[in-house]
Order: C-alpha cells, then structure tokens, then sequence
C-alpha cells in the first residue's frame, strides 16, 4: 500500500497502479495537497468556557480550513453545545483565543456584522409560532442580503432568484409557495438549510440536523453537504452522535468530553480505546442496515 498522506489526511492507495486507478488516485493526491494550502477558516487556541463555575469547556484547540467537513463528538454533558454557542458569540469565553476569518474575536463573543453574516447555524429543533402568516419564500428570504433595514422592493428580482435557487438546491423547490404552519419535520429542516445557503457563507455549524430524517432524505442532506463543502468551499462543524454517519461522510473529527480527548481523520478517532475514552468501556458502534 502506498501512503499519499500529508499533513492531517493519510490516504492509502494499492500499488502498482493499473491505468483505471490512477486517475482516482491522482484526484486524492491532489485532495490531500489542497487540505494543507486550504484557508483556515476557524482557529480555536486553549479555550476555556464556564457554566457559571463549572468548567464545561476546558483548554479546547482546533482549526477548520475551507472545503472541510468536520464532526464534533462526545457523550451528552461534553461540552459540544456550549463550544458551538462561543463560537457563535452567545456564551462568552473565560480565557483562550477564537479567530474567525484571521480576525480575533472579542473575549465577549462579540461577533461584527460583517463576519456574522458569514456564518449559518442549523439547529437540532427550531420552534416557532405555527400561527405566523408566513410562506417558505418569505422564510428563505430573510437569509438573504445584509442585516439591519431593508426596503420590501430592493432587489426584488435578485432576492426571488437566490430563493428559488437554495431551495432548489435544498430539494424543496416545491414548498415554495407553502405556509410555514404546514411543514412536517423533515421539510423545515430542508427549508431551514435553504435560508442557510441563500447567500454566500465561509462557515456552516449543525447541531445534529439531520436527526429525524428518513434515510434516505438523510443520505440527500450529506449529498447536499458535501456539495456545499467542495463547490463553494465552505468549512462545515457538526455536532454528532451517529458515528456511522461521521465515519462515511466527514474529513475530520473532533472527540470532545469538556476537553479534546483526541483529534483528526475518521480511521484515527473512531477506534474502540479513543471512544472508551471518551464514552464508557460499553460504547457499541451502531451501523445502519439497508
């Protein structure tokens, strides 16, 4: 086997090559080169976060470069969702460093308008008054353009045309014109991924989004995922429990419980010792059968 890694990746490819591999060979050597020239597009250093003063977040580094799909794991109390709320500046940090797009961000978790705007966040639930008068293009559409006051009219063509297009890409084109107050569970979260990418982002965070999928809707969500992350470049951070899923589909892992108990490719992090570690000596994977 030949190892074409570098940096963070390894990638093993059989040897010699016939003519049939190595095109795909060369793609992941290309792939692996470009993982250590991409854009870091998150740099987290020694981060600690209080829960008052219980330490939910201890001593936390990590980098997220463009085009990177990376998954956050650990038992329920780790820490995940309080790491995800600093870097989205609703908690403020204790001590430690986050930098968004090289630029430093305040202790507070102060976030400029201008590098809000940059990044999405998909929640596990989103609750909202079912009773709203609202339509799903209306919804998608307040995702778009630039925060603070905006005229009904401005744009109007321009709006309309990156709507269509996000929901067409969310495969949700149909629910255009639909209520809000009608949507099934597996629809809002196809809405909600749309008011996502209906304007030019660097950094998507979901907090188990997918959950309550079908199977294979689920499976059209990563496709959509992975789209997003080679097409446009986004840097992708996802808080998971499915390890199946993240052995499969993500670039990198993180396994968390309030520090990081190690960090990197699938093949590395998910072994039984690190995830003994990290959950309890009974920890059994689960894999999907279809």
């Amino acid at each position: 086997m030949g190892d074409l890694g570098g940096g963070s990746g390894r990638y093993f490819i059989a040897t010699p090559l016939s003519s049939n591999i190595k095109p795909i060979a060369n793609r992941l050597l290309d792939y692996a080169k470009a993982l250590n020239t991409m854009e870091s597009v998150l740099t987290i250093e020694k981060l600690n976060v209080y829960r008052g003063a219980y330490a939910a977040v201890q001593n936390v580094s990590f980098s997220l470069k463009a085009g990177t799909d990376t998954a956050l794991i650990g038992p329920n109390g780790a820490g995940k969702s309080t790491l995800v709320k600093a870097i989205l500046g609703i908690l403020p940090r204790h001590s430690g460093s986050i930098a968004f797009l090289g630029q430093s961000i305040e202790r507070s978790g102060y976030l400029p308008s201008r590098l809000r705007q940059q990044i999405a966040y998909l929640p596990q639930n989103f609750l909202f008054d079912r009773g709203i008068p609202m339509t799903v293009a209306e919804l998608v559409d307040l995702g778009w353009g630039k925060s603070g006051l905006r005229l009904p009219w401005e744009a109007r063509r321009q709006r309309l045309k990156a709507v269509q297009q996000a929901l067409a890409q969310a495969k949700a084109s149909h629910l255009i014109n639909q209520s809000i107050k009608g949507l099934s569970g597996g629809e809002i979260k196809r809405v909600l991924l749309a008011y996502c990418i209906v304007r030019p982002r660097r950094l998507l965070i979901l907090d188990e989004a997918p959950a309550g999928l079908d199977f294979q809707s689920e499976a059209e969500f990563y496709q959509l995922l992975n789209q997003l992350k080679i097409d446009y470049g986004w840097a992708i951070l996802q808080i998971s429990h499915n390890l199946d899923m993240v052995s499969r589909h993500c670039d990198r892992v993180i396994c968390l419980n309030r520090s990081v108990i190690c960090q990197g490719t699938p093949d590395t992090v998910l072994l039984p010792e690190n995830l003994a570690t990290a959950y309890s000596p009974e920890l059994t994977r689960y894999h999907h059968h279809h």
